[in-house]
This record gives structure tokens, sequence and C-alpha cells, in this order.
């Protein structure tokens, strides 16, 4: 108990922890209910959610590459029910039981020089594992920071921070209403997760005991049942920042979360051939020396998805580049361009021969 309750009186602290043990685990109640709570905070996923601390049960993850979503900070977490484990897969996300729930905060600090400080939450995504598939709904912070309410048609938020360079940023960051979220989740016409796949999840994360793969606490914790021994039997993607990593393997990273979801033959963009996942041969079907399906000025009159060595005539480079609706990659959960994936990713197309 902080020292703040304990000056106050009895009945303040009674009524403090009263509420508290109402949120001290997740609502399965809430995780199933046929309609989502109007209110994050019926979750009960935060004992203190502006601050990100988590109640019982509820385990915070990171990918080691991560989706760009405008550069907002993202806190990840993930709840199974107790006596439930999620089922190991290769290749995919894990297979999660009924009752599960993925919770994704996105943020941004006032100065990301200082990235930690002055934090402004702009939304939760949760992901809710039903009888009849996941659910997806997106939460918006309210400006006292207190809470979040849901939002079904989506919203739009105007962001202004200051750069890691020191210049100021300002845009319009969007909120994805119900049917955006499908359209990045959908794997072979189900809603399925994205992130929580072995290969993303295979590296060391700081804990609050300490360092520990997160494959392997997840099994410890009992969130994960399948796991392969040894770990070294287990793909692992690099962090794509991390520039002493092989360049191949940072671009495929980037491009395996940022690109396949859609770009994959199960996936939404299959009718364009060209599929973007992690295990994808280098080859036409990765875009190499491959003419686009559809020929338009999202083409920039450039010949080849890829053209080995030459970036300036890659349409990949140019839409991922391009930040005008129509044009730019990812069509949607970004305003702004990643200039350094840009970058690393002109580095990769110049090595292709």
């Amino acid at each position: 108990m902080s020292l703040a309750v304990e000056r106050l009186g009895g009945a303040a602290v009674a009524l403090f922890l009263l509420c508290y043990a109402a949120y001290a685990a997740p609502s399965d109640a809430a995780i199933m209910a046929d309609k989502p709570p109007r209110l994050l905070s019926e979750f009960g996923f935060f004992s203190d959610a502006h601050a990100q601390v988590p109640t019982e049960g509820v385990v915070p993850f990171e990918p080691h590459t991560a989706l760009f979503s405008d550069g907002a900070l993202k806190f990840r977490f993930v709840y199974v029910p107790e006596g439930k484990a999620a089922r190991y897969v290769a290749d995919e996300a894990f297979e999660f039981p009924v009752g599960s729930a993925l919770i994704k905060n996105f943020a941004f600090p006032a100065d990301f020089r200082s990235p930690h400080e002055k934090v402004r939450l702009i939304e939760t995504r949760v992901m809710l594992r039903h009888e009849d598939g996941w659910q997806s709904w997106a939460y918006l912070w309210n400006e006292e920071q207190s809470d979040a309410e849901l939002k079904i048609a989506g919203a739009r938020v105007e962001i202004a921070t200051i750069d890691e360079s020191g210049e100021p940023v300002s845009f319009t960051y969007s909120v994805p209403n119900k049917n955006q979220c499908k359209g990045c989740h959908q794997l072979d016409g189900e809603i399925v997760p994205l992130g929580p796949k072995a290969r993303n999840l295979n590296f060391e994360f700081q804990y609050d005991d300490g360092p520990a793969n997160q494959l392997e606490h997840w099994k410890e914790a009992g969130l994960l049942e399948g796991l392969p021994t040894p770990m070294t039997a287990i793909d692992a993607v690099p962090d794509w920042r991390d520039e002493s990593a092989d360049l191949n393997a940072r671009a495929r990273a980037w491009l395996d979360v940022n690109c396949a979801h859609c770009h994959r033959r199960e996936g939404p963009a299959s009718n364009s051939g060209l599929y973007l996942t992690w295990g994808e041969a280098i080859g036409p079907a990765l875009g190499v020396h491959k003419r686009p399906v559809a020929a338009g000025r999202g083409s920039g009159d450039r010949l080849f998805d890829i053209a080995p060595g030459d970036p300036d005539g890659s349409i990949l480079n140019f839409r991922v580049e391009s930040t005008e609706p129509g044009i730019m990659m990812p069509e949607l959960g970004r305003a702004r361009e990643d200039a350094a994936a840009a970058a690393l990713l002109r580095e990769w197309v110049s090595s292709l021969r």
C-alpha cells in the first residue's frame, strides 16, 4: 500500500482495499461477455493502468522486431485463464485457449529523447479469445489518463512530440475501427493474433525479477505448453535495429512483422503474388524480379517489386517510403514514414544480386 493511502483515514483505506480487490485479477466475465465493457478498467488487467502495472496473471511480453505504428511506444501483455495454457505452434501465432486476452497499449512521450517521461497513453487494443474465435476491440484513453473508453468506430488523435534528434513532430494518429482490425488480423478468413509467435519471442526479456527467455518464462509460468527442446531448434528473428546482426535477417524480420500479415498466401493481399513471410525463399514470390499483378500509381512507374541492386527501381521501396494514401505500405496503421526501416530496406535491396 502506498504512503499516500496509509495517511488516509480508516474508511478511506477500507474503500481503497475494496476497490483494489475488485481489480486484483482480470475479470473472466468481462473477457467472455457477448458485449465488451465500455471502459478498459472493467477488464481488471491493471492495478495501475497508467503506470502499466498488471494484475496477477497478466504477463508483459515484447517481440524482438515490432510493427511500426507511427513510432508509438507499445506495452504488451498476455493473460491466459488459470489452469489453461496456449499451445506452441512453430511458424504461426500460438493457439490460445478460450478466455485468453492479448493487450497492447500505444503511447507517445512528450520527448523521445526521454521516452520514459511524460508518457501519454493513446489507445489500448484488446484481443479476446471466445468460443467462436477472436474478438478485437480498441479503447481510447481520456485526457485525464484515468481510463480508456471503447471506440468501435475508431478515432483520430492529434499527436505533438519531439523526435530523437530534437525536432518537433506533429501528425494525426488513427485508432482503428472494427473493420480495420479485421483487415490486418485475418488469416484464411478468421481473426488471429499476429505478434505472439515463437520466432519473435525467442530472446531474453527484462522481467521484474530479472532477465529470462520469454518462451521459457511462458512455459515455467504455465502459459505455454508443447515447447520443443532443445531451444536451439526454435527459430529466432533478430531485432531489426541491431546493426551487428545479418542484414538479410534484419530486413526479412521487418518485412515479416510489418507486411506479411497481408502479403502471404493465406492473407488479404494473396492476389498480389508478393509473399513476405520470414520463411519465404528469395525469389519471384518474395518480389525479386517480379512484375506487379496490377500496375497503377502504386507502382511509381517501376517495373519490379524488387529490382536487385536498385532500390530506386523497386516498388517495395517506393511504397514503404511513401506516406500518400493509396501508395504507402502498409496502408493502415501509419501516417509517418519509418525512415530507419526505409534506409535498412534500401541497403538490403542494394545488396541483392
